[in-house]
């Protein structure tokens, strides 16, 4: 049997409701597909406009968004999400390329939970979606 690589595999926790936000279609979908085959309800949104919409469709209780979306970046999108009901009990995460000091904070003053930069673990997305259960409990 090949050792396909030193990372543990991940242990998520119980199913969630999860948005993936990301410009790159085949990334979210990718992402997206990952995250449903280990349980949970996702749905993708490809640019900021959409992504406020199906938060307020979907009601996530994870976004993870993309910063660099054209036209309406992650930072904008995570302002308007302050203003969301329910959003004390989301969990908004930045899952970006962008990853300096002043990206990260730019991200926390926008109002994004949590920062990831990509390409990420699947142990650092088990994390954050962790943060989401505790947050629910």
């Amino acid at each position: 049997m090949k050792n396909f690589g030193s990372e543990t595999p991940p242990v998520f926790p119980p199913s969630h409701r999860i948005l993936v936000v990301d410009d790159k279609i085949d990334g979210a979908r990718s992402l997206a597909m990952i995250l449903s085959m280990q349980g949970h309800q996702v749905e993708t949104a490809y640019d900021g406009p959409s992504a406020i919409e199906a938060v307020r469709t979907f009601g996530p209780e994870i976004v993870l968004l993309d910063i660099g979306l054209p036209g309406m970046s992650g930072y904008e999108v995570a302002k308007h999400l302050q203003l969301e009901p329910g959003r004390d009990k989301m969990i908004v995460v930045a899952l970006t390329g962008y990853g300096q000091d002043e990206d990260k904070l730019r991200a926390i003053e926008a109002g994004f939970d949590s920062h990831l930069v990509k390409p990420t673990s699947l142990q650092a997305l088990a994390s954050v979606i962790s943060l989401a259960h505790s947050k629910s409990a």
